[in-house]
């Protein structure tokens, strides 16, 4: 059967890139580069904690967290997102998409930006010279297919180039992902691999590590109410994601040549920090008006200020869905210094010619 094969071909893939990935991915931070990669395209995706890859619906914006989510309801769909992010940086998504009825594939290209504003530039001895630029910009070509009524496969190939004043890195990337999409059931389950690739130029001849990650996901539509709720398990290729935090060491008691010991359950915290949980209202009979809510529990440990209670972690968005238009505002709270504030616009080309 042809599923079958296309199965267990995506089930070595998967099982290879598993093997690649834990010997060479590094997740705490600063261990990667082109870490503007990994974050929400979408206002929608900032609304449901920065992660959603088991929806099938006509939001391009999912395409670009799991190219499986690519069909033929997408056909035409033009997408704009913009970033308000932290400390006046911008960042900002468009993409298209085009439903291909001969070979049944959906295809779409897109544009991610990152723009870091006027950086000063300093002698050695800390004399201002001016300002610089800094900026990221990544392009992708993806394709979906449907297989069945049940199961999607796709495929994201990204090149990004990254900035520094008068120096310059390059990177090519792809992402591969499958959905299936039990409608029956009102349940979904997905598996994605992010970001596998490698630098192609670098800024000082030094290879760094692309954000490689591997995610699962499963959503499930209550029969009785209008919500959605879903959960993410992302680096699944790495088992321990926390970095050494003094806050989370015990010193009181160590004599020399002993470790210090972590405070708490270091295990349940490193379990629960790959997850993140989500739920949206689907409201109205033709779902008009849409309110979301997430959490991310890495991020809620990783930006917390010690003693001081915060939203950290925690996200939320409503969106707007007519005949013509999609309207989407999402807000993800970051740290007690503030949070981001995504906006997106979307249309279908094909209702206006």
């Amino acid at each position: 059967m042809p599923e079958l094969r296309t199965m267990k071909q995506l089930y070595l893939l998967v099982s290879l890139l598993v093997c690649t990935g834990a010997l060479t991915a590094q997740v705490t931070g600063g261990q990667t580069t082109f870490q503007f990669m990994t974050l929400p395209a979408s206002a929608r995706l900032t609304g449901l904690g920065g992660m959603q890859i088991a929806v099938l619906d006509d939001d391009l914006g999912f395409a670009s967290a799991n190219p499986a989510a690519l069909n033929p309801m997408m056909d035409g769909q033009l997408q704009f997102n913009h970033n308000f992010f932290l400390s006046d940086i911008q960042h900002g998504y468009a993409a298209y998409a085009h439903h291909l009825p001969k070979i049944g594939f959906t295809v779409q290209g897109a544009l991610q930006y990152m723009n870091y504003g006027d950086i000063k530039m300093a002698d050695e001895y800390g004399q201002i010279q001016g300002d610089i630029k800094a900026g990221e910009t990544a392009f992708t070509l993806g394709a979906g297919r449907m297989l069945s009524d049940r199961i999607s496969l796709g495929l994201n190939l990204r090149f990004g180039v990254s900035t520094l004043d008068v120096y310059q890195a390059s990177a090519l990337s792809a992402d591969a992902g499958v959905i299936y999409n039990d409608t029956s059931s009102l349940f979904s389950a997905a598996v994605v691999i992010r970001n596998a690739g490698a630098q192609l130029a670098t800024y000082n001849g030094e290879r760094e590590d692309l954000p490689f990650d591997i995610q699962i996901g499963v959503t499930k539509r209550l029969r009785h109410l209008p919500f959605r709720f879903g959960v993410v398990y992302h680096h699944l290729q790495q088992w321990n994601i926390r970095y050494d935090d003094p806050a989370l060491q015990n010193t009181d008691d160590v004599f020399f040549g002993e470790e210090p010991e972590e405070s708490g359950n270091s295990g349940v915290d490193n379990f629960f920090r790959h997850f993140v949980f989500n739920g949206e209202f689907l409201l109205g009979k033709a779902e008009v008006f849409r309110i979301r809510v997430g959490y991310n529990h890495m991020r809620k440990k990783e930006l917390t200020v010690q003693n001081y209670r915060s939203l950290a972690g925690f996200s939320g968005g409503i969106g707007v869905k007519t005949r013509r238009l999609r309207i989407d505002f999402g807000y993800g709270a970051y740290h007690l210094a503030g949070g981001v504030v995504h906006f997106g616009l979307g249309t279908n080309l094909k209702e206006f010619f």
